[in-house]
């Protein structure tokens, strides 16, 4: 006896008699299964009511009652004892009623399964297209449009890697964008500075052309050149003239 044998024997039961089957007969059987597994299959085991009732979601008593006993009407449980109150268990066991339920016909679903089965490999069957001469050809055609595109593509990135200056995250700087900066007087001291501030700069990722950046923040530091030498100077210049009128 084992989970899957019980089951089978289940849904052999339900194809059957889906008159007589709900929801609620399948929540308890397949409680039951579980708990036995988890007991080391015994041949019979406690079944609390209020334990099976918080695990499958059953909040009425008689409901919960009704669907037991209909389960053991069907032969999937046997009831050894009943329980007397609300504290005590019922007895079941699962053994016998296994035995009783796979001796039934399970061909009607069997055949209905494999039917199933057929009618979809037919479908599936019936879409695929022969390997002809003009589909191999197309296959091949496609398949050197690929090696092509790819063949392009790492020439591309070999030739970004071998012309860029420098880059990071998704930015890169060209040699040819780097002569630009230093036409436009910057050296190559201050062009690495800015380069590390914009790397370091948490919104960095925001940024779409590492040289527009670079240029931009070059031009607000020539900006800002002027007054920090102009306040750096000025100590030295007041020095000077309290030294002449000083004497």
């Amino acid at each position: 006896m084992n989970s899957y044998a019980l089951s089978r024997a289940w849904f052999d039961f339900c194809f059957n008699n889906p008159e007589k089957v709900n929801t609620n007969h399948a929540a308890i059987y397949f409680f039951a299964i579980e708990h036995c597994n988890r007991l080391g299959w015994k041949t019979k085991f406690g079944f609390p009511s209020q334990m099976v009732m918080e695990a499958i979601g059953i909040k009425n008593w008689r409901t919960y009652s009704k669907n037991l006993n209909d389960l053991v009407d069907f032969g999937f449980i046997e009831m050894i004892q009943k329980s007397k109150n609300q504290y005590s268990s019922n007895i079941i066991s699962l053994c016998t009623a296994y035995v009783k339920n796979t001796e039934a016909d399970t061909k009607a679903l069997d055949k209905a399964i494999t039917k199933q089965d057929t009618k979809h490999s037919q479908s599936i069957v019936s879409i695929n297209k022969p390997l002809n001469k003009e589909l191999l050809n197309l296959i091949t055609s496609n398949e050197t449009l690929v090696k092509q595109n790819l063949k392009r593509w790492i020439i591309e990135e070999k030739n970004k890697r071998k012309n860029s200056y420098r880059s990071f995250k998704h930015l890169s700087i060209s040699l040819k964008e780097v002569e630009k900066l230093k036409e436009d007087g910057n050296t190559i001291e201050q062009i690495n500075e800015i380069l590390d501030s914009i790397e370091n700069y948490k919104k960095n990722a925001n940024y779409t052309s590492l040289y527009l950046t670079a240029k931009k923040w070059l031009k607000l530091e020539k900006e800002k050149s002027p007054a920090k030498k102009e306040k750096d100077e000025r100590p030295i210049f007041d020095q000077k003239i309290d030294h002449f009128i000083n004497g």
